[in-house]
């Protein structure tokens, strides 16, 4: 791995905007100084995920992540620390320096974005031969007669891939230079046969992630013997399960409508595409998974579901109508069956539609949309017994993510087949009854989630957490409070990480060691700011590192300065009655005779004189308030 020298590292961190990059995933309003926006990593529907743009924190009151915004990164592109640094570094043009001895060229970044590069130069191969090349010229005609525009073909950036299997490789390690090393790792090539290349004689589709970087491709066989479509295998670019073809395009549509079109297949998409519905996207040849419904919920809050209308068709838009709801989206069904009734045959799919009926068919038909609910219901009646018919409702019951949604849909399956609504429900509940039992016998909590415990913070913890969050104060709450003068266990780990960061970073105090007051410490805050992010990162994940977040992202902290001064005021009166609590005790087991007894008397009554004048302080400053 890469190791890149902290100077630059810092070059990074000092550079990101925070707003700019989460806006990148999902959509930010801007309200009282920070941006809001629906959280990523559970489903809502108000706002509750917030970012610090000053702080480069995110924070979600829903389900209590946050962290950095190199955090963000990491969790929602499921990179390392190192990956997110270069990625951040490219985002916005910073130079990264490495170590002695260490080299990009090492880290596996680096070779992503060799792989990236390499993909996008084949896709403009394969284009150029599909466009001006006679082998090309049968895949080109196909396209045509499905009824796909040129401009289309150009937009897809649609390739053929030669029938001779070792082309490819020539092509890439003469002209193009790279070694058999890379190439055998690129998925390009047959695993036993390096020199021949995976896709031969294919009308051959790019895909391409969320910036538009060809990450892998899918070809279709036009004639000869093997598998009618086939996909780049898995690699460190491209998960399957994770992709949808086409939303590079469909993206910037998705993101006004916050409605996306899930498709069964390639043509599907582009004949969508064609016939104006540009926020159309598809799984690559699988069914529709989790986490491709989750990559759609940081933009879209509903799919349309427009799936082949033969049997295998609806029942994967079964399937993939219970992975929406399961993952917060809405659905609906688009019913083109309806659309063509006594309009002749049903075409099969969109791609047909097109070169059947033309754009404008198309582009009515995706309006002719059912409820998901309905269209589940209508599936479940293909069972001759009620109570099998209504069995089969119940994943659809349990991917529901309200109660009160769940309750509702129970009324409509009960109105639907003409039973009490109890019965549905206690049927319901039986079914899900070894469930329940399963994970009271795991220690969880039954229900659709477990309430996340309070934190309780007293003083100590508040004081703390106010410093932690304004770290420049750390220089004076050192200076009149010690470790052991906490008394709370987590205000003392603040105290102790607070004082390795504080060490670390000595170098940005040089001239001001003989400084003393709140302000030398708000300048040593705003010196620093980049760093806080480093001193959050020493705070393991748990309930603490979440108060800390919570904390800060409430604004909680408005005026640290005056939070700083009455703590420790605070403190300093909680540690003089602790102490004249102790010399009571011990004077309880002293007699006149012991010498120890006048020095304990006297520091009683200076203690007592303290607290006494503190208190007077304290009343004078309420009434002047």
């Amino acid at each position: 791995m890469a190791r890149f020298t902290e100077a630059s590292k810092q070059a990074v961190l000092d550079s990101i905007d925070a707003a700019a990059v989460v806006g990148d995933y999902l959509r930010l309003e801007k309200k009282g100084g920070r941006y809001w926006g629906l959280c990523p990593f559970h489903h809502e529907k108000t706002p509750s995920f917030t970012v610090d743009a000053d702080r480069k924190y995110y924070y979600c009151f829903g389900c209590h992540k946050g962290g950095s915004i190199v955090d963000f990164i990491m969790e929602m592109d499921k990179q390392s620390f190192p990956e997110a640094i270069e990625t951040l570094a490219k985002r916005f043009g910073v130079s990264l320096s490495y170590e002695k001895g260490s080299s990009p060229g090492e880290d596996k970044s680096g070779y992503i974005e060799a792989l990236a590069d390499l993909y996008s130069r084949v896709a403009a191969s394969f284009h150029y031969i599909l466009l001006n090349k006679g082998e090309g010229e049968k895949a080109k005609q196909y396209i045509i007669d499905r009824g796909i525009a040129m401009n289309t073909i150009e937009q897809f950036r649609l390739g053929f891939s030669p029938a001779d299997r070792s082309w490819l490789y020539r092509f890439l390690s003469g002209k193009g230079g790279f070694s058999k090393d890379f190439l055998a790792a690129t998925g390009l090539f047959s695993p036993k046969y390096p020199s021949a290349s995976f896709f031969s004689n294919r009308l051959m589709f790019p895909i391409g992630d969320k910036s538009g970087r060809t990450i892998a491709f899918g070809g279709r066989l036009l004639e000869g013997e093997g598998p009618k479509y086939i996909n780049s295998p898995d690699s460190e670019l491209f998960k399957k399960g994770r992709t949808l073809f086409a939303v590079d395009l469909a993206l910037p549509e998705i993101r006004r409508t916050k409605e996306a079109y899930l498709a069964e297949g390639y043509m599907d998409v582009i004949s969508l595409h064609q016939g104006g519905v540009t926020n159309a996207v598809a799984p690559l040849g699988t069914a529709f998974t989790d986490d491709q419904a989750k990559f759609l919920h940081r933009w879209a809050d509903k799919v349309y579901l427009m799936l082949d209308n033969d049997e295998a068709g609806q029942n994967a838009a079964y399937k993939a109508v219970l992975c929406c709801r399961r993952n917060g989206l809405e659905c609906a069904v688009v019913d083109t069956a309806r659309f063509f009734n006594g309009k002749g045959e049903t075409p099969k799919d969109p791609a047909e539609i097109l070169q059947k009926f033309g754009s404008q068919a198309l582009k009515k038909s995706v309006k002719c949309a059912i409820l998901d609910i309905d269209f589940v219901i209508t599936r479940s009646k293909t069972f001759k017994d009620t109570a099998q018919s209504v069995a089969f409702l119940f994943p659809y019951l349990d991917a529901l993510d309200s109660e009160v949604a769940r309750d509702v849909t129970i009324g409509a399956i009960a109105q639907s087949f003409g039973v009490e609504y109890r019965a549905v429900l206690d049927d319901y509940n039986r079914a899900r009854q070894p469930e329940r039992q399963l994970t009271a016998e795991k220690g969880v909590p039954s229900g659709i989630s477990a309430v996340k415990k309070t934190f309780r913070a007293g003083d100590e913890l508040y004081l703390l957490a106010a410093v932690f969050v304004n770290p420049g104060l750390f220089k004076v709450l050192r200076s009149a409070l010690s470790p052991e003068d906490l008394e709370d266990s987590n205000a003392r780990e603040l105290y102790i990480v607070m004082e390795d960061w504080f060490r670390l970073n000595s170098d940005l105090l040089s001239g001001e060691e003989n400084m003393t007051g709140i302000e030398t410490g708000v300048q040593f805050c705003n010196r620093v700011p980049a760093r806080s992010g480093n001193l959050l990162d020493m705070i393991p994940e748990g309930d603490l590192r979440d108060f800390i977040l919570r904390q800060e992202a409430s604004g909680a902290f408005t005026n640290p300065e005056k939070v700083l001064s009455d703590g420790i005021a605070r403190m300093r009166s909680k540690i003089l009655e602790r102490r004249r609590r102790e010399i009571t005790r011990e004077l309880r087991h002293t007699t006149h005779e012991d010498a120890k007894e006048a020095d304990l008397l006297a520091e009683k009554m200076y203690i007592d004189a303290e607290l006494k004048g503190r208190h007077q302080v304290k009343q004078t400053t309420r009434g002047a308030e």
